[in-house]
């Protein structure tokens, strides 16, 4: 268990309480300004290096989680779990099939209900881990 400020946590809190806030940070950017994320993800997509360089951040983000937990328990910390299986899979397919990704996330986020329910979703997500990182 880590220590952070005289306090024990196990990582799936430590994780939760890193994520849930980065999560609803982004969420909330997407809500309050859809035109614009549509427009930065749409142009994101069709460059080969930031295309790249995203997998290489997703696939560092998951396998850090992973490392520190990958418990498939029967609880709130399988969220954890989830989330970093996620981001290594996106890490992979943006490394090792880019050419799939600016079709399938035009496909997704071509428009602002698209990219506003999967807002929503990171929201709920993220105020679920806030939520359970923080109250531990």
């Amino acid at each position: 268990m880590d220590r952070v400020a005289g306090r024990s946590f196990e990582p799936a809190v430590l994780i939760a309480r890193l994520v849930g806030p980065i999560f609803i940070a982004i969420a909330a950017g997407i809500l309050l300004n859809a035109r614009f994320y549509v427009g930065a993800i749409i142009e994101a997509v069709h460059s080969p290096t930031l295309v790249y360089m995203s997998g290489i951040a997703s696939l560092l983000a998951g396998l850090a989680i992973l490392n520190a937990y990958a418990a498939w328990t029967a609880d709130w910390r399988v969220v954890v779990a989830v989330v970093g299986w996620i981001l290594v899979i996106a890490g992979i397919v943006r490394i090792v099939i880019p050419q799939l990704v600016a079709p399938l996330a035009t496909t997704i986020y071509s428009g602002p209900t698209a990219l506003s329910i999967t807002a929503v979703i990171v929201l709920v997500v993220g105020g679920f881990l806030t939520f359970k990182g923080y109250r531990a």
